[in-house]
């Protein structure tokens, strides 16, 4: 025997509903954090191979010159070459700052996750409140001025003005 059901079965929330609206946008930021915390990676190993790629054969090709360079007359024009061509490296490695870019990349990618374990914590909760989303954009404020520099400070106020 059948028991009678009190409404229709639970479905996907409406637009209607604010809940679901909040629901949906933690969903879209999780999905923004998943994809930009893969991107951050893949730059910062990007930026390692290019800073490993300039600075080893510079330093490497510097040895060889100056060592090339006493040790014949004859080899001085060659070792000014690969001075150059070290120099060249060198400066290229200095303008790219592969370095700088890897680390700037690396803490993006900590403070992605971060937004992601945010909103996964967020998405856990039967319901979704407005503070909820609030939090979540916060962390991705910060998330986004990972790229600009320095590591945010403990004391420092919030990325987003009011809160």
């Amino acid at each position: 025997m059948a028991t009678p059901s009190a409404g229709p079965p639970p479905g996907p929330p409406s637009w209607n509903d604010p809940s679901g609206r909040l629901r949906t946008e933690v969903e879209r930021l999780r999905d923004e954090a998943i994809r930009q915390k893969d991107l951050a990676h893949r730059r910062a190993d990007f930026w390692a191979r290019v800073d490993i790629a300039l600075g080893f054969p510079a330093a490497l090709l510097a040895g060889v010159s100056g060592a090339a360079g006493f040790a014949s007359v004859d080899a001085r024009i060659p070792a000014a070459l690969v001075a150059l061509t070290a120099a060249g490296c060198a400066a290229g490695a200095g303008f790219l700052r592969g370095d700088t870019r890897r680390l700037a990349n690396k803490r993006a990618r900590q403070a992605w996750a971060s937004v992601e374990a945010r909103a996964r914590m967020k998405l856990a909760k039967d319901q979704v409140d407005p503070d909820d989303l609030g939090e979540v954009l916060e962390s991705r404020q910060v998330a986004l001025a990972a790229y600009e520099g320095e590591d945010p400070q403990p004391d420092a106020p919030p990325a987003v003005p009011g809160r």
